[in-house]
């Protein structure tokens, strides 16, 4: 962004043209992230990535530290910042390396079945694969709602499509295998940048590698846990405690 002159621009363009031009928050993202104005199904598309991430209840690790700084009565910021810590590779960090995993293995033209028997016989987990409540018969509404719209405004899905044809070898094993919405955000956001128009391959391939992808689930799960942080403050609730017996006391040392 450039605060020079008479007005505010984003990547060239003033702030009155943006807010014009009804480009919304997908398009503003699209301007100050990839110094682009991507096409209106692309600012879409961000758009709805940020509003499937932006909550998953109070019960998951980044909600739960932000509910529990706030009611130990901290500020929001120092609350939000406690929430946004705990995203990983275990929680919501996974979608760079999905992305990255699924993107290298349709360059190097690996069928689905060959890709999961590499990645079991080096024993390492599929990144973007796999729910703990969600199953191939009782999917996941976020997942199908992202994969619907991609393949009805996304020029091309072929990294989209052989993420499905994984979780059609990893369900066979278990059925929670699935892809989750993660794998489907990740394996979706190649499609776009590489199809859009807007970017050479060399360019798409180093947003991802720069961790784009992680950006937007930061991005979107921030809305939530500012949600959580306002309604324990609204609901004036108390200092947290642990129940005992959901502890594992060590007695015999």
């Amino acid at each position: 962004s450039d605060d020079r002159g008479d007005e505010l621009s984003y990547a060239g363009t003033p702030i009155s043209e943006a807010i014009s031009s009804d480009i919304g928050v997908g398009g503003v993202v699209s301007l100050l992230w990839f110094r682009r104005r991507l096409p209106a199904y692309a600012t879409k598309f961000i758009e709805m990535v940020l509003m499937v991430s932006a909550d998953h209840g109070p019960a998951v690790s980044g909600a739960h530290n932000t509910i529990v700084a706030a009611r130990a009565g901290k500020d929001l910021v120092s609350s939000l910042a406690s929430g946004l810590l705990t995203i990983g590779p275990r929680f919501g960090g996974a979608l760079d390396e999905a992305a990255t995993l699924f993107r290298n293995a349709v360059d190097e033209g690996l069928d689905a079945q060959a890709f999961v028997s590499s990645m079991r016989k080096k024993n390492q987990l599929i990144m973007g694969i796999g729910h703990r409540i969600r199953t191939i018969q009782n999917p996941d509404m976020r997942v199908q709602l992202i994969k619907e719209y991609a393949k009805k405004y996304f020029p091309h899905t072929p990294v989209l499509d052989f993420a499905l044809s994984v979780e059609k070898e990893t369900t066979k094993k278990k059925s929670t295998l699935i892809l989750n919405v993660d794998g489907c955000i990740a394996a979706c956001f190649v499609d776009l940048l590489r199809d859009c128009g807007a970017f050479e391959r060399a360019e798409a391939d180093e947003l991802i590698d720069n961790g784009c992808l992680n950006g937007l689930f930061v991005a979107g799960r921030t809305i939530g846990f500012i949600g959580h942080y306002i309604d324990q403050k609204r609901l004036k609730q108390g200092l947290y405690r642990h129940p005992w017996d959901d502890i594992s006391y060590q007695t015999n040392l």
